[in-house]
């Protein structure tokens, strides 16, 4: 099969989502001028070592969106298998200004680099200031980078001074409403590496 998305794909669900994946959930936690927000993004990534910056795209003008312009500062918090419904349930439509964090029952805590609520108890989070946002093609789609300022490490998911994802689960995004937890790792050492 071959199509070009401008065209359409003829199927009865769009299948790009599904052929990106798994995809890493950002949990974008924001404070705005009506409160608090959290949302999860599945179009999210890291993209620099040094400084340390992340990315995550909105297919609209989102409440994420509207407080990280208003405030220049968000935070990402990773998703593990025991928060999949309370981050599922903070996917909801709901009204400007409603607490995502109350509404799903997600315990939270400020941050500490950056004027922010983060998920308390999260595996990590990574406090973020405003790069830029990027306008992209398609009618509001917006490209977020942000700096990372500073990192929280839940203690029992670092073993042999390492960040363990064992120890948590992520959940990854796959098509559709399908998901996928990470519960095996394979090493394998780069050329050259000792």
């Amino acid at each position: 099969m071959f199509y070009r998305p401008a065209e359409g794909h003829g199927l009865p669900h769009n299948p790009f989502n599904a052929i990106v994946s798994p995809r890493p959930i950002g949990w974008i936690s924001t404070r705005g001028p009506d409160g608090d927000n959290l949302a999860p993004y599945s179009f999210f990534n890291a993209v620099a070592y040094t400084p340390p910056q992340v990315i995550f795209a909105s297919n609209g003008v989102k409440d994420s969106v509207t407080n990280i312009r208003a405030t220049r500062v968000f935070a990402v918090n990773i998703v593990e298998e025991a928060m999949l419904h309370p981050m599922s349930a903070t996917s909801a439509v709901l009204p400007p200004g409603t607490d995502e964090f109350i509404h799903a029952g997600v315990p939270k805590e400020d941050c500490t680099t950056i004027l922010c609520p983060r998920v308390a108890g999260a595996p990590a989070t990574l406090e973020c200031e405003l790069v830029d946002i990027v306008t992209l093609r398609g009618p509001d789609n917006f490209l977020i980078i942000g700096e990372v300022t500073g990192v929280h490490l839940r203690d029992d998911c670092i073993r042999g001074g390492r960040f363990d994802v064992t120890t948590f689960t992520p959940v990854a995004r796959l098509g559709y409403r399908d998901y996928t937890f990470v519960r095996d790792l394979v090493e394998l050492k780069r050329p050259g590496d000792k």
